[in-house]
């Protein structure tokens, strides 16, 4: 099996494939600041940003797995996950932590097909 790695940063590749899948690394929010609406629109759209660039897309997405600093917001969440994505919501678990740093409130991992 062939492994690409691509999207590089100075510690990890933010996409690598094997096989038929493409393996997102977790994303946080470029504006830390935001609510969580805010982070989790700006995160679903920086995973699309790379799947796109790999030749998928946030359709192709089969696994997440969310870290969420307060499970109180989940709701705003969840609201945006399904606004964006719709009847194609893949299996997901979301997971409460006592901090991502950065004042991040969210950070998502992510599986998707080739």
């Amino acid at each position: 099996m062939t492994i690409k790695r691509d999207i590089r940063t100075p510690i990890m590749h933010r996409a690598v494939t094997a096989g038929n899948l493409v393996f997102i690394g977790g994303c946080v929010a470029d504006d830390t600041s935001a609510p969580m609406a805010e982070q989790t629109r700006n995160i679903l759209g920086k995973i699309g940003s790379y799947l796109e660039q790999v030749g998928s897309g946030l359709e192709q997405i089969v696994s997440a797995t969310i870290f969420v600093t307060d499970l109180s917001q989940k709701k705003e969440m969840d609201a945006v996950w399904t606004e964006v994505f719709g009847d194609n919501l893949p299996a997901r678990a979301t997971v409460g932590v006592k901090d991502l740093g950065g004042g991040a409130l969210i950070e998502v991992v992510t599986t998707a097909q080739v």
